[in-house]
């Protein structure tokens, strides 16, 4: 009987961790519009527009997201949830308008952009930018 309570007592502190570590790590899915999931990056990628890309990255989204786009910056281990890795398969297989649209408006920890980069083409500017996180 003694057995049963510790194992049954090692069993729910097991699930809890284990709901704890899937909570920490494991992000909702974020939806997306169908305006924006659809939409195309409408500011054509050159020198300029990737220097102003990375030059708005470092300013703004490197201290959560890393140099690489790892999610790995300064400030990610501060965050409730992970910051994300923009080389990832999963991230970089989201459509120029989903980037955009997350970027735009934010989400929990990601805050809104819509203030911080109030013209459009500058947020695009990163979307083609975080494009060469591969």
């Amino acid at each position: 009987m003694k057995n049963s309570f510790w194992v049954t007592l090692a069993l729910a502190v097991a699930v809890m961790v284990g709901q704890a570590f899937t909570s920490a790590f494991v992000q909702e899915a974020w939806d997306v519009p169908d305006k924006y999931e659809n939409m195309e990056n409408p500011v054509k990628a050159s020198s300029d527009v990737m220097s102003m890309g990375k030059s708005l990255y470092v300013k703004h989204c490197q201290s959560c997201h890393g140099k690489e786009g790892w999610g790995d910056g300064p400030k990610a281990a501060q965050l409730e949830t992970p910051s994300g890795d923009f080389s990832s398969e999963d991230f970089q297989s989201q459509s120029d308008g989903a980037i955009f649209y997350k970027t735009l408006e934010g989400r929990g920890d990601m805050p809104s952009f819509k203030k911080k980069i109030p013209y459009e083409e500058d947020i695009w500017s990163i979307v083609h930018y975080v494009r060469t996180f591969k």
